[in-house]
């Protein structure tokens, strides 16, 4: 559900090459970078743009808990359904949970938002 919200992400934000869009497994485990390229090619992401990420299960954890205040990634498969926006000072600007209705054009605003503050 969140890749299939994250392309729409990537459809919004085409004309904004320096918007860069990261997904990271939950199952490193099973998801290596080649099982992350096939699954990554049912969302026609641009590879540019979009990056699918795995590693280390400790190493993810501790992005997850410590870098992005989210759940950890502990093999059980559970996961945060939260978008982060991360500006180019790898500040964290923004959470949005993916499960609300208005998640979405929030999250499209604050980029534009994000965008119009660098000029």
């Amino acid at each position: 559900m969140m890749s299939k919200q994250m392309r729409s992400v990537q459809t919004s934000t085409a004309e904004t090459p320096d918007v860069k869009l990261v997904s990271f497994t939950v199952d490193p485990a099973h998801d290596t970078p080649p099982v992350l390229t096939e699954y990554a090619k049912h969302f026609k992401p641009d590879f540019d743009r979009w990056y699918f990420l795995t590693g280390e299960q400790a190493r993810l954890n501790d992005v997850a808990l410590n870098g992005f205040k989210l759940n950890g990634v502990d093999g059980s498969m559970t996961h945060s359904t939260r978008f982060v926006l991360v500006d180019r000072n790898r500040r964290i600007r923004g959470y949005y949970i993916s499960s609300e209705d208005a998640f979405m054009p929030q999250l499209i605003h604050d980029i534009r938002q994000l965008e119009r503050e660098r000029s």
